[in-house]
Parts: structure tokens; C-alpha cells; sequence
């Protein structure tokens, strides 16, 4: 049909006269309905009209004006070539009710264009639904770990819980770093490298033609999180475990469980594993769901070998503030961890209800002395917690 014809022109005078009459065709559709026209040229009416629109045309609304110009054009009938497209469509010839033509029931957000969205993704309709009067929607449901994220801890299996923490493992895209003491050659580096001047003005008769810059290096932040695996924490342990395992082979965390006693379950929660690793974590725990002493275990973390790692580290609290010590021992022992660490974030399950306020005398002792109180009740709220670390 187009023999002898300048295609992108041919294109281009077609999409000013759709833009005339209202239908927004932008550059990508051109250049889209150009290579049409080179990769199968159109040897019919009907085959360039469908390149066409399905080329330049991006929403439902828009395909009456586009059939009125390419009728006005080519002195056609566009309506010949879908009516089952319109959204008034055609009635059949007989005039009895048909089924196939009603039309879908949409919420308008204004305009014509219900809702704003391509007309090419439209669901199909599928079936009438019995007792309503439009035909039923297929509904686009979430995946399996996104429709188990706002689920509550106590609600959810061992299986749902080992997929949502798979879940959790891919969602550590970005960790915070730390500035080091040590230095790396760098072209967006300030300070001049001696060094790797000179080795570069070896080359040149000992001439520092080339200035080489240096920068510090930047290193993973270290983070340590503490667990409360007490009574009152037992429906949040299992998905704990599960977050502290994400830590510890991901962000090669120190990661500790506390009841009455302090437990470091970092190898442990390292294996490959994931059901072995919190099964062994839970052999290892023996005072599990037992009373709470908060402020004994973080005065026994900073006494131990493995209170160096705190300094400098992001601290991550999983706990509802219930503690048997004197809250004045919990306030001394948080100061004392606040000094050390760069952060202290603080994870309460409790905190994720209506009109939640930290009443509780251990959590009020230890407030002061967080940088962030989040919820921590579903998976979907431990999500959040990676990633306020990342920004952290």
C-alpha cells in the first residue's frame, strides 16, 4: 500500500493530525508505528489500521477519536474494523440482550477513562457473578510471601514462617557503611597519595605530571541485635529467629537471644540451613520462655569479649519492655549501651496497636535512650526494620 512512500514522515503527518483532534501521541508511539511499517508492511486497509492503533493508541478512550481520523483520512469506516472495542459497542442485529458487549462496572476518577489505566490491561471478563448485575473481574491477587506479610506472628506456620524469612533474605539490598581509617586511590578523592604519586612520576623522569587522590574506604556498619525469647514474646520468637538469621548471613551480624541468661546464637544461626539453623538455635536456647531480665543481659554483653563489636555498631532490640529488674538498672545499663553503639534501635510487637503508648516501666526506663521505636508484629513491619538499617 505504502510503495514509494517516506515511512517516518508518512508516521509523523499522522500523529499531528491525531494530536489535532485529541488523541496525545508522543514520540515513542511514532517511532513504534515507523518500524511497524518497516518490519511487515501493511498490504491491506485493515493491517494498517491495526499497526496503526495498536502503535499510536495507548488508552480505551482514545479509539473513537482515533477511528474518526483514520476515517476522515483514508475515507473508511473505522467502527467496521472492532466494534467489539467501544465502549458503547454495537448491538447485535437480531436486538436481543447479548451478554458479551455489557459493559464492565468502573469506578470513574474523572474523565473518560476509567481509573487512568492502558485500555490494553483491562482484565477479560470471565464469568457473571450469581445476585450482582455486572460481570465478575478476575481478581489480581499478591504473591504468596506479600499476601503473608501483614499476617500476625501467632498466625502463621513453620513453612509460612521459613518462606517469609527467604522473603526477608532478598530484601537486604542496600546495608548503612561506616568511614574506615584506611585509604584507597580514588579519582573522586580530595587528599593527594604520596605513594601512588610518586610511582606514577617514575614513569615521567620523576615529573608529578598526574596528582593521584586517595579517599577513606567505606566498610559494612557491624550490627548486633539482642532477642527476648521470654513468655511473653513466645508468639514473636520463631519470626525473630528468622530476622536474626537474615542479619547473621547476610550482614554478618552478632546476634544474641536473652531470657534470664544471655545466649550468642551468631555460628549457630549461620547455618546453610534454615530449618536446621533455628532448630539448633532453639536446642540452644534453655531458658526459653521464661521470666525477663533485660537489664542483666545487656550489662552481661558489655562485660563479655563480645562487647568490643557493639562499639560502633547499629544495636537492634527485639523486645515488649516486660523486665524483672528495677527499671532504674535497665535506664543505667541502656546509657551505658547508648554510649557505645551508633545507634540503638528498639523492635516492640506491642507497638503496632491503636493508641499504643509505653507504659510499661521497663520500656519507659529504656526509651530515652532509642534512636527509633518501631513495631515489629508481622513480617511486613520487620521489612520496614531492614530498612530503616539501611538509612541508618
Amino acid at each position: 500500500m505504502l510503495a514509494g512512500v517516506d515511512r517516518a514522515a508518512f508516521a509523523a503527518a499522522l500523529a499531528v493530525r491525531l494530536r489535532r483532534h485529541g488523541v496525545p501521541v508522543g514520540f515513542t508511539g511514532v517511532e513504534d508505528f515507523t518500524r511497524a511499517l518497516t518490519i511487515a508492511p501493511p498490504g491491506s486497509l485493515s493491517e494498517l489500521y491495526w499497526a496503526a492503533r495498536i502503535s499510536l493508541v495507548r488508552r480505551q478512550s482514545e479509539i473513537e477519536l482515533f477511528d474518526e481520523v483514520f476515517a476522515a483520512v483514508f475515507h473508511a469506516a473505522g467502527p467496521a474494523f472492532d466494534p467489539h472495542a467501544r465502549r458503547r459497542p454495537l448491538g447485535p442485529a437480531n436486538g436481543a440482550a447479548d451478554e458479551a458487549f455489557a459493559p464492565l462496572p468502573t469506578v470513574s476518577h474523572g474523565g473518560d477513562d476509567p481509573g487512568g489505566l492502558p485500555w490494553m490491561t483491562l482484565p477479560t471478563v470471565v464469568a457473571t457473578a450469581e445476585g450482582s448485575d455486572g460481570p465478575a473481574v478476575p481478581e489480581r491477587l499478591p504473591s504468596d510471601a506479600e499476601g503473608l506479610a501483614d499476617v500476625p506472628f501467632e498466625q502463621l506456620g513453620d513453612q509460612e514462617c521459613e518462606l517469609l524469612g527467604a522473603w526477608l533474605a532478598a530484601t537486604v539490598a542496600a546495608w548503612p557503611v561506616r568511614r574506615s581509617r584506611r585509604l584507597a586511590v580514588s579519582s573522586r578523592g580530595r587528599a593527594i597519595a604520596v605513594r601512588a604519586t610518586l610511582a606514577r612520576a617514575r614513569r615521567t623522569g620523576w615529573e608529578p605530571l598526574r596528582l593521584a587522590r586517595q579517599r577513606p574506604v567505606d566498610r559494612p556498619r557491624r550490627v548486633v541485635m539482642l532477642c527476648d525469647v521470654s513468655q511473653s514474646m513466645q508468639a514473636q520468637a520463631s519470626a525473630y529467629l528468622h530476622l536474626m538469621r537474615v542479619l547473621a548471613v547476610v550482614a554478618d551480624a552478632e546476634v544474641f537471644a536473652f531470657a534470664t541468661t544471655l545466649t550468642r546464637l551468631t555460628p549457630v544461626l549461620a547455618h546453610r540451613s534454615t530449618a536446621a539453623a533455628i532448630e539448633l538455635a532453639s536446642e540452644r536456647v534453655t531458658d526459653r520462655f521464661g521470666g525477663t531480665r533485660i537489664a542483666t543481659n545487656v550489662r552481661a554483653l558489655l562485660a563479655s569479649h563480645h562487647g568490643a563489636k557493639v562499639r560502633g555498631a547499629i544495636v537492634l532490640i527485639g523486645s515488649d519492655g516486660w523486665d524483672a529488674d528495677p527499671p532504674a538498672e535497665l535506664a543505667a545499663a541502656m546509657a551505658r549501651l547508648r554510649r557505645r553503639a551508633h545507634r540503638v534501635i528498639w523492635m516492640n510487637p506491642r507497638a503496632a496497636a491503636p493508641g499504643f503508648e509505653p507504659r510499661v516501666a521497663g520500656m519507659a526506663a529504656a526509651l530515652p535512650y532509642c534512636d527509633v521505636l518501631l513495631p515489629a508484629d508481622t513480617f511486613g513491619s520487620l521489612r520496614t526494620v531492614l530498612t530503616e538499617l539501611a538509612h541508618a
